[in-house]
């Protein structure tokens, strides 16, 4: 039933971001000219090649990022855990930026390879700087090596964007976070590792159940605790650097999105399972996702304000209520 609400939210959402923007349309016929009845070639040509991509874009990226956002805060079993607070973000898209302004690569498919490598060097970082000290690892010292390590590559990916014209340009846009601007062909190339990444993801959800009880009795119940890891590893890797390589580093939906799944679940009366937290995020965060991107295009109409902006708006307070939560005596 919880799914089922979720789902209906997000068919909601995604009727209004066909319909609205710079130019509005009314539902009926949006829904005329899916059906290939479009009043007129202007109507037409909006939403087959504009907003229905857009769309679809926003519905693949959005759910690997709550995917990915989910399956790191139950690997580390810490709350604060998000790819663009723990830096995954931030190395895919300094990799991204190395990769246009010194090698020249243009196009998705090329530098994609690069955010995938940039995205695992900087997770691998963080969480060797989080573990320094006595006191081993705790979820605010990875936040803090997260943002740590997040100010210091975005330095480095401004600076490099700065020395070359071409970089700078598209840095210039991408790095605020936009749906907009791609086409299908852009989506059809990332799809593939997107989806690959959800698969790992999911088929995680058994193994990360028994993971919250602890290593050890993890252990005890048979699981391959190392092999689960390594999985989710590579799925966050897979979603976090597909994701940034075509919409740019969206921070905080992958930690707002999977607490809020939490909370429903419970109310729910589902409890912390996540055969269902892991798809439940999977279906807010696009809704989270295109919810920004429509309230982007209707603030400043016509003028757009990126999503990445809007849902950073909403996920600072959250980020900062977490943390006091988790009391900086930890430290």
């Amino acid at each position: 039933m919880l799914l089922l609400l979720a789902g209906t939210l997000l068919l909601a959402l995604c009727a209004l971001s066909m319909a609205y923007g710079a130019l509005s349309v009314p539902l009926d016929q949006v829904w005329d000219t899916l059906l290939g009845d479009a009043p007129n070639s202007r109507v037409s040509d909006v939403i087959w090649s504009v907003r229905l991509p857009r769309t679809v874009l926003g519905l693949a990226t959005g759910a690997a990022l709550g995917l990915s956002g989910a399956l790191m805060q139950a690997l580390t079993r810490n709350p604060l855990a998000d790819p663009g607070i723990l830096g995954v973000s931030a190395g895919a898209a300094f990799a991204v930026v190395l990769c246009v302004g010194v090698l020249g690569l243009g196009s998705v498919y090329g530098y994609i390879w690069f955010a995938f490598g940039g995205a695992l060097a900087a997770s691998v970082l963080v969480y060797l700087l989080g573990g320094l000290g006595r006191s081993g690892s705790t979820p605010v010292k990875l936040a803090l090596a997260g943002v740590a390590v997040t100010s210091l590559l975005f330095s480095l990916t401004s600076a490099v964007a700065l020395t070359d014209p071409d970089a700078l340009n598209r840095y210039r846009f991408w790095s605020a976070g936009s749906l907009a601007d791609q086409n299908e062909q852009v989506l059809l190339r990332v799809l593939p590792f997107l989806v690959a990444g959800g698969i790992l993801a999911l088929t995680c959800a058994r193994g990360l159940n028994s993971l919250a009880l602890g290593e050890d009795v993890a252990k005890s119940l048979g699981l391959g605790v190392g092999l689960v890891r390594l999985q989710g590893v590579v799925a966050v890797t897979l979603l976090t650097g597909g994701a940034v390589a075509v919409i740019g580093p969206v921070v905080f939906v992958g930690l707002v999105v999977p607490h809020i799944a939490r909370i429903l679940a419970q109310y729910a009366g589902v409890g912390p399972d996540h055969r269902w937290l892991l798809p439940l995020s999977a279906v807010l965060a696009p809704s989270l996702l295109l919810a920004a991107d429509i309230a982007g295009r209707l603030i400043a109409r016509p003028v757009e304000i990126q999503a990445g902006v809007l849902v950073a708006f909403i996920g600072g307070p959250f980020f900062i209520a977490m943390v006091r939560r988790r009391r900086l005596a930890e430290l």
